[in-house]
């Protein structure tokens, strides 16, 4: 698909197709929803996209310059396909707005935040909120009442802490490089490195493509970013497959200790996105040896928890609940924009 013109042309096409379209014509679509990476400080839920709204989004370009400019051109085109049709934006950022002061400031001179709001702001927000609002559902709790750590991995991870249904913390921050281990981005490394790899020649630019696009997964192993490739390798003895996993559950553990602390009380842990959902083998490393803390698997159903199901996965001694939820992006965004189109949201 060169562009989003052409883009939103194929999906119209697949829409209205006689055989296996949704609808007859495009004239059905009463209203059209648009996942927003970076919001800033600006958002803190889902809007109806107005003129200021889409000045904001572009504001805020140079925090998300993959994601921003791209997600501007889907609106832009939606609204050149869609004319009058309301156009929704959900954030990615807005869940973690709940985040405390205490938590979201970098301990940098506060005009860098004053003058260019560096701070933490988190990502996979939408995720987070539809996992912890199910879980909500499944404890027959009311969703301002849950207590959880949330894990979303996939090829890019972050954890969050729930408290009361609202986040409090979460591991990516002013940007989604930082935090966990992933495909192929650094998470959490000591800042010095960089400057320390500038003086040996490197240019800024090819160290954003490093830390990026050929770390995590990939530049530990330096076979692949994909959790399944890892697993095989990893049984076949090879040793840098064994300890890129291995590197990646102590990260996770860590940050699941760490944000225990945080809530002082915690109903559930929930393991969600395409390795939090599907890779049993890498969930039982991260909850390994966590029965301190309350935390403990049940082999069997660990095992069979993989292509869509949902459930929970601790043994019978364990004190805390862990789930794995099926994370669902799209009806969460889908439930917003119906909301905020009907005047209920």
């Amino acid at each position: 698909v060169p562009d989003h013109h052409e883009g939103m042309a194929i999906i119209s096409k697949m829409l209205t197709d006689p055989e296996k379209g949704a609808i007859k014509s495009m004239s059905e679509i009463d209203a059209c929803g648009h996942r927003v990476v970076h919001g800033g400080e600006a958002f803190t839920g889902s809007v109806l996209i107005d003129e200021k709204v889409e000045q904001e989004i572009e504001r805020h370009c140079p925090l998300a310059p993959l994601h921003n400019p791209a997600n501007l051109v889907g609106i832009r085109e939606s609204r050149k396909l869609l004319p009058g049709v309301p156009q929704i934006a959900c954030f990615d950022t807005a869940f973690h707005q709940t985040i405390p002061e205490v938590a979201y400031t970098y301990a940098l001179p506060r005009q860098m935040y004053e003058q260019a709001r560096i701070r933490r702001y988190g990502f996979h927000g939408i995720s987070h909120r539809y996992v912890s609002r199910r879980v909500a559902e499944l404890l027959n709790m009311h969703k301002y009442a849950v207590n959880l750590i949330t894990c979303h991995l996939g090829n890019g991870c972050s954890i969050t802490a729930v408290k009361e249904g609202k986040s409090v913390d979460t591991s990516m921050g002013l940007t989604p490089l930082e935090g966990l281990v992933m495909g192929t981005r650094t998470g959490d490394i000591d800042p010095a490195i960089i400057f320390y790899l500038v003086r040996q020649g490197y240019e800024p630019s090819k160290l954003d493509t490093i830390f990026n696009k050929q770390s995590g997964l990939l530049g530990l192993s330096g076979i692949s970013n994909d959790v399944r490739d890892l697993e095989q390798k990893a049984d076949e003895g090879h040793k840098l497959a064994r300890l890129a996993l291995e590197v990646f559950a102590y990260r996770v553990k860590k940050y699941i200790g760490a944000y225990l602390a945080v809530l002082n009380g915690c109903h559930a842990i929930v393991f969600t996105g395409g390795i939090g959902e599907n890779g049993y083998k890498m969930r039982k490393r991260i909850i390994n040896n966590m029965q301190y803390l309350g935390l403990e698997l049940d082999d069997s159903k660990n095992m069979i928890m993989v292509n869509g199901k949902e459930g929970e996965i601790q043994s019978p001694q364990a004190k805390i609940k862990i789930f794995v939820i099926h994370t669902d992006e799209e009806r969460a965004i889908a439930n917003d924009t119906y909301l905020l189109a009907t005047k209920q949201g």
